[in-house]
């Protein structure tokens, strides 16, 4: 009876989680979209890190060069939005 139960409960699991896989904003995107949102995330937190980095240089020319790299990231992320 106690083995009963469990698959019961294996089987409901699973079909909650075949439902939350139906009505995730991320099932109706196609693979080119996916890659798109993560590249896009990818570029975000890079522009994160160029942030802090020009935040807590001290060398100007260093911060100049990190700027120019922001401009370029931030030129990409300008792309991959929707």
């Amino acid at each position: 009876m106690a083995r009963g139960w469990e698959s019961k409960s294996v089987e409901s699991q699973m079909e909650e989680a075949r439902q939350e896989q139906r009505h995730s904003p991320d099932a109706t995107l196609t693979n080119e979209e996916k890659a798109m949102r993560r590249e896009r995330e990818n570029l975000l937190m890079a522009r994160s890190d160029v942030l802090h980095r020009i935040e807590s240089s001290s060398n100007e020319h260093y911060c100049e060069l990190l700027r120019q790299a922001l401009k370029e990231l931030d030129a990409k992320i300008v792309k991959l939005s929707p």
